[in-house]
């Protein structure tokens, strides 16, 4: 901490200047930092009287006690300096006490800050914005000790001006008498008048502010006890309370004004000891309130952290209220202590010298106190005392969640102060203490043994595993971890090993104790670690015990937890020792409270039945669930099975529970596991692309040729024989697929979407399994170094293979299937002008949209792509295999290039869809077709002629043979040429192809 003090410039206070003043003052208003969960260890007054009210009137004694000990008449700076200014001539004024005029000027260091061992603050030599102060500068007027206080207790100028001049008032009337023999607010009662003050609000609620504290000093917390008998005190409530609804009429000695001032005089002139003074502030608690306001006046107002430089002389001052307010030099440091300490938790705690002072303080507490009997002062000590060892142990029993490495330097403050204050508590206030030796009492030693035990105990019942909170654990409850591996162990046979995770956690747990904790607590126990070991070890022993008891037969989890706790005792045991070195009996003592696990010796290797098991129970696990599985796309954002997430958890759980295995044959065992789960993910995508057809199921069967029938409409010619041969285009497999919606277009979109999330989470499996690898004991670098047994071999092209089956089924399902009816019941089906492709684009976009809205964006290229490909093959079946419901004539070209170029546009989106280059590469067909369709029909009979005799040779001389249906569409291939004649609308070709091959002019 390098600010607690702040130093003088030169000599001289930092407040000196007009504009330190002006500032200081203007926080009036301000209100300190609540401490709701610190109330004051010295009871509650009445809550009708505020801390502002406290601070006022803890001021005006401040400002009464000092003026009497001069003997000299008091009158206000402020005051002084606005009589010289406004008036012309120069005006006498009465001298102020020499005791408040007098120049702050502090040493290097106070000697308050010399007992507390703290430091002066390095900007002591600045002024407030910073800056060096020069020598010219530091020659303003100083600040007197008066206009500090005013200051720090945040009291206006105007109302200390007030209190100055009533003091004056008291002082002239009653020369020679004692403030200690007066009754402050009833004399400054007698003063004031409503015109003294701006408003008569401001007046009433000075009155009632007197009013309250005489109440408060005289009736609810009297110095004196009051007397049953004595009326006194029922008059003084009466007239108090009704004053508080009516105000008085102050200011002159009127019957109200007597009447109160007997009420008054009569209760606070009783004495136990026959002294004259009056005892109206010095009751228990009202006495150690108005003193917390003097003393928190030693904290800068604008630094709450900070004690000013100047606080010997303010302290001089402070203590000349001690004949008023009852106070001595022990009470003073009982409440001076709590005042540190209360500062340094409403601040934040983050100021450790403030506890470190208020040790320094309690140490001069605990020399009184084993020096004197004094009930009430016992009394005052053990509340405070208590508050104290209250707010240190509520921490300190649990210490692991208190500090962490932002605070841990407190720590061992908290822990010194809450030992200081147990030890005089239970060694100068305990009467059971003192009647037994105080060889048979280690307070200290006690007391930081209780911590150890309580916060290892809840840190072990709240948390466990490494990465949390406080003491580096995350926040799995370890109790909990042990109740659901109790639970599992007798309900399952195969549980997960919690305890074996849970060892692990107390390990860490004991070395963090160790490192972090114990050289702290070693100062009050040297047997810190070795406390903290033996009780880890007997928390997690009772578990073990519970475990062992319901293992009904020997599983991997059972050897893990074994082997785990078997490690985990050498390592408490081996900190045990460590930290017993130096102690007079080697650590039996420690040693004795840890007796041995009983873990099992011998442990039979039962890895790969348990590999077995898990292979075959996800098999049945994928079985059952796909037979269940809807392929909602709606099931999550990505649009995947809901399955294959399951599917990918088991796995990555049973790789991980493989790796908690304690065997030391992992890299070996290793390649059977990857080999059974490979092959359960190479079974869920055979499974989930099974029933959802090919290619080939949804690609219609090429009707026989015929030859067209020059100038026929067609008319229909097509719907007559829909339910031909011909015309059942679909296999018997697509026909189930029809009524199931498992099959439909979304469907099919999360099948795929599905297989692409899984090929990724195999390649994160991989990576993760070679870190398991690195992280395994037994392993070596040729054991991660290459692939060997560590990658999925079956899986990826599984997964790649049915995304390709899936994405060609989707493509061929939509041009082949869903739009059937505009493509092949409708494109170019009698007149092509009239039956062009503009509704296929239409209702092809619509699906073009569903399939990008739902598929998953690293495989949305390739399914449009096979679409745009299935298109294009739509487009070439309907040209050369249409049947005999479509004819074309030469002219009927440039419609065909026109709609094929309308179709290539849609895939190209103005650039927002398929690559040109890539649709370009796929209807190079269909450009290589197209122009046989603007070839007059000579040419193409004797084009077809020239190439059947190239392909069958000098056997085609003859007689033209009928090319065979390749389904490889090319502008040289004979079967090509010969369907475009064949729906060639010409006289020429129809000759051609009734004398050539005979082919009818319908089915």
């Amino acid at each position: 901490m390098a600010h607690l003090f702040r130093d003088l410039s030169l000599g001289h206070s930092k407040r000196g200047t007009n504009a330190a003043v002006a500032a200081a003052a203007s926080t009036v208003n301000a209100t300190p930092m609540p401490a709701a969960d610190l109330p004051s260890p010295f009871g509650q007054l009445s809550p009708t009287i505020s801390d502002s009210d406290l601070r006022l009137t803890a001021y005006e004694i401040f400002v009464s006690a000092c003026r009497t000990s001069s003997g000299k008449p008091l009158s206000s700076v402020a005051q002084a300096e606005r009589s010289l200014t406004s008036s012309p001539t120069p005006i006498p004024t009465l001298p102020i006490s020499p005791s408040l005029q007098r120049t702050l000027t502090s040493t290097a260091a106070s000697r308050v800050k010399k007992a507390f061992g703290l430091k002066s603050s390095p900007s002591s030599k600045k002024s407030p914005s910073g800056k060096e102060t020069s020598p010219a500068k530091a020659a303003k007027k100083p600040m007197t000790v008066g206009e500090l206080m005013r200051c720090q207790m945040r009291v206006s100028e105007d109302t200390d001006s007030r209190i100055r001049r009533a003091l004056l008032r008291i002082a002239a009337s009653q020369v020679g008498r004692r403030i200690e023999s007066m009754v402050l607010p009833l004399e400054l009662l007698q003063q004031f008048k409503s015109s003294d003050f701006t408003d008569q609000q401001e007046y009433e609620s000075w009155q009632k502010r007197n009013l309250k504290i005489l109440e408060a000093g005289l009736l609810l917390h009297p110095r004196v006890p009051l007397d049953k008998l004595n009326t006194a005190p029922q008059r003084l409530r009466q007239i108090i309370h009704g004053a508080l609804d009516r105000p008085l009429e102050t200011g002159r000695n009127n019957e109200s004004m007597q009447l109160l001032r007997n009420a008054v005089v009569s209760l606070a002139c009783r004495s136990l000891d026959g002294s004259e003074a009056c005892h109206w502030a010095d009751g228990y608690p009202l006495n150690f309130r108005l003193y917390e306001m003097l003393l928190e006046a030693c904290f800068d107002v604008n630094e709450e952290m900070s004690i000013i430089d100047e606080v010997d002389e303010l302290m001089e001052q402070i203590k000349k209220t001690w004949g008023i307010l009852g106070m001595n030099q022990m009470l003073h440091n009982i409440c001076f202590t709590w005042v540190l300490f209360h500062r340094f938790v409403t601040t934040g705690q983050a100021e450790i010298e403030l506890l470190d002072a208020a040790d320094n303080q309690l140490a001069e507490v605990a020399k009184e106190a084993k020096a004197t009997k004094d009930p009430e002062y016992s009394k005052i000590l053990n509340s405070m005392l208590s508050s104290i060892l209250g707010w240190t142990e509520k921490r300190l029993l649990a210490y692991h969640d208190t500090f962490d490495s932002a605070n841990i330097d407190s720590m061992q403050n908290i822990v010194s102060l809450g030992v200081s204050a147990a030890k005089i508590l239970v060694e100068d206030i305990s009467h059971e203490y003192r009647r037994r030796r105080k060889s048979e009492v280690d307070v200290a030693r006690n007391r930081i043994d209780t911590y150890i035990r309580s916060s290892l105990r809840t840190a072990f019942a709240q948390r466990g595993g490494a990465g949390g909170h406080n003491c580096q654990l995350t926040d799995v409850m370890i109790m909990e971890k042990a109740d659901s591996s109790r639970r599992a162990s007798k309900n399952r046979s195969n549980s997960l090993p919690v305890l074996a995770i849970l060892a692990k956690d107390v390990g860490e747990l004991a070395v963090n104790e160790k490192v972090v904790f114990s050289p702290i607590l070693k100062r009050w126990h040297p047997l810190s670690a070795g406390v903290a070991v033996a009780t880890l070890h007997a928390c997690y022993g009772n578990e073990l015990k519970q475990f062992i008891s319901g293992i009904t037969e020997l599983t991997p989890d059972a050897v893990q937890v074994l082997r785990a706790a078997d490690k985990l005792e050498k390592d408490l045991v081996q900190i045990a020792v460590e930290d017993s070195v130096d102690s007079e009996d080697g650590g039996k003592a420690i040693i004795r409270e840890m007796p041995p696990y009983e873990a099992e010796a011998a442990i039979a290797n039962l890895v790969k039945q348990w590999i077995k098991t898990r292979v075959d129970g996800l098999k049945e696990w994928v079985d059952k669930n796909l037979q269940e599985e809807v392929w909602n796309p709606q099931a999550n954002e990505e649009g995947y099975a809901s399955s294959a997430v399951e599917l990918m958890r088991i796995i990555d759980e049973t790789l991980n529970s493989f790796f908690q295995l304690p065997i030391p044959m992992h890299p070996t065992l290793l390649p059977d596991l990857m080999a059974g789960l490979d092959k359960c993910i190479q079974y869920y995508a055979s499974k989930a692309k099974s029933g959802c057809g090919s290619r080939n199921a949804f690609v219609p069967t090429m009707p026989p040729l015929t030859r067209c029938t020059t100038g026929s409409k067609f008319q229909g010619v097509w719907k007559k024989k829909e339910k031909s041969p011909n015309s059942q285009i679909r296999n018997s497999q697509v026909a189930v697929m029809n009524g199931d919606n498992s099959f439909g277009i979304p469907q099919l979109c999360v099948r795929i979407n599905t297989m692409q999330r899984i090929r990724l989470e195999l390649e994160v499996l991989e990576k993760r399994v070679i870190t398991h690898l690195r992280n395994c004991e037994s392993a070596h670098v040729e054991d991660f170094s290459n692939g060997l047994g560590k990658n999925f071999e079956l899986a990826p092209a599984a997964l790649l293979e049915g995304i390709q089956q899936l994405s060609e089924a989707l493509a061929y399902k939509i041009i082949f299937h869903d739009l059937s009816h505009v493509l092949w019941d409708g494109l170019y089906v009698g007149e092509p002008s009239s039956s062009r492709i503009a509704p296929l684009l239409q209702e092809l976009e619509q699906n073009l949209m569903i399939v990008s809205d739902t598929i998953h964006e690293r495989v949305r290229t390739r399914v449009i792509t096979d679409i745009m490909r299935a298109s294009f093959d739509g487009f070439l079946l309907v040209l050369l295999a249409g049947g005999p419901s479509r004819a074309f004539s030469k002219q009927d070209s440039q419609i065909i290039e026109d709609d094929f170029k309308s179709l290539k546009d849609l895939f190209w989106s103005n650039g927002d869809g398929l690559p040109a280059e890539s649709i370009d590469k796929f209807s190079g067909t269909v450009r290589g077709v197209l122009p046989l369709f603007r070839t007059d029909t000579e040419s193409l009979i004797q084009r077809f002629r020239q190439v059947t005799l190239e392909t069958f040779g000098s056997s085609a001389r003859s007689r033209l043979p009928l090319p065979p249906t390749s389904g490889q569409w090319n502008s040289t291939e004979p079967n090509t040429l010969l369907r475009v004649l064949c729906y060639r609308n010409d006289e020429a070709a129809s000759r051609f192809l009734k004398k050539t091959y005979n082919l009818p002019k319908k089915l």
